[in-house]
């Protein structure tokens, strides 16, 4: 971690959509826009596009394709976030216990949603609990305490006797742990590639959806009315076909995929017109690497999105709807400097000239 003096970066500071300002300084690790005493201590005088840093709303510290990670690979993982400019990380779910990075300086900040909670035999090996619907309930209290104000549920996989997507909870079920949850002060949200598990999860009481590819004309609505957000992980749907590709064993789930696979972008692009907050996250930690923010970025622009607004699913709006604040004056000092507008050309995300963490400067 550099030294922590003070900071002045002068350009345009992009504190929100509508809030821009010339510059300004890091003090004691803060943001202020008040020119402080004794300038001679700059230890960074930088001009340049100044952003909160980006938010992965989906990813895995502490994950790999085999289940949980040691320390030092969980540390890679947030290195290489950090270097992508991703300082804020919602973590969906992890088997690992990642406390010890909330005492290090140099890495970024968690927000985690504990273990994931599955049906038995109904997800990935070594990820989650696998428990019956009778127990749902109590895992989503064990969750929601260990948690930074989230849990995370699997809401469809496939079901080998049906040979495809399915729901994985019924409906009461649901509803006893999405109350439960929200009586211990945590929202919840759940994985779901189908059509059909996206009703009973909604009208349920649950506050987003992972991945959304099943979202319909029925159920955007559905969902613009009760608020729920989703989180599309566009970089991770891309890889329907390679999954397709390897689950021929299932040829009625391998074309699913390939159906919603081809469908992604306009589905993301309705959910959008219709009023639904989207947020940009990755899903990195389990087949895909970290760092891909940018990546999600650009895809939610391809998908329709405008810029500006992809640019705050992975910023302002998205620290909003996680509760964390961006540039307003006392803030954490958690910024990336960039050469060139990135609301111009959302390439420009690829390439910050400066990453500051707490007030230090890491890259």
């Amino acid at each position: 971690m550099s030294d922590r003096g003070n900071l002045h970066i002068k350009g345009r500071v992009l504190a929100g959509p509508e809030d821009i300002r010339d510059e300004l300084w890091v003090v004691d690790g803060r943001v202020t826009y008040e020119r402080p005493p004794g300038t001679g201590r700059d230890t960074l005088g930088a001009e340049g596009w100044v952003l909160p840093g980006l938010v992965d709303a989906h990813c895995h510290v502490g994950l790999d394709q085999q289940g949980p990670v040691d320390e030092a690979t969980s540390e890679k993982q947030a290195l290489t976030e950090r270097e992508a400019g991703a300082l804020l990380l919602r973590d969906a779910g992890s088997p690992s216990d990642t406390r010890w990075i909330d005492d290090r300086e140099d890495l970024p900040r968690i927000i985690r949603a504990g273990r994931h909670i599955a049906r038995t035999k109904r997800y990935i090996r070594n990820y989650a609990h696998e428990i019956e619907p009778g127990d749902l309930a109590a895992y989503v209290r064990l969750e929601a305490k260990r948690g930074d104000g989230w849990v995370k549920l699997v809401g469809d996989w496939i079901d080998r006797g049906e040979g495809d997507l399915a729901p994985c909870w019924p409906r009461w079920a649901l509803e006893e742990a999405i109350a439960a949850a929200h009586e211990e002060g945590a929202r919840v949200t759940a994985h779901c590639f189908a059509e059909n598990s996206l009703r009973d999860l909604v009208e349920a009481g649950i506050d987003c959806i992972e991945h959304a590819t099943g979202l319909t004309e029925e159920t955007i609505p559905l969902f613009a009315e009760r608020g729920v957000a989703i989180v599309p992980t566009l970089v991770n749907t891309a890889t329907f076909p390679r999954l397709a590709r390897v689950g021929t064993k299932y040829p009625r789930w391998s074309e699913h995929m390939m159906r919603l696979h081809e469908s992604r972008y306009e589905t993301v692009r309705a959910a959008f017109d219709a009023g639904i907050p989207v947020y940009a996250g990755t899903d990195a930690g389990g087949s895909l690497a970290h760092g891909l923010v940018p990546a999600e970025v650009a895809e939610l622009v391809t998908a329709g999105i405008p810029p500006a607004e992809a640019l705050s699913a992975a910023t302002w709006g998205a620290r909003r709807w996680l509760g964390r604040p961006g540039l307003e004056e006392g803030a954490p000092a958690d910024l990336l400097v960039f050469a060139e507008d990135p609301r111009a050309d959302i390439r420009v995300l690829n390439d910050p000239r400066h990453v500051v963490l707490r007030g230090g400067v890491v890259r």
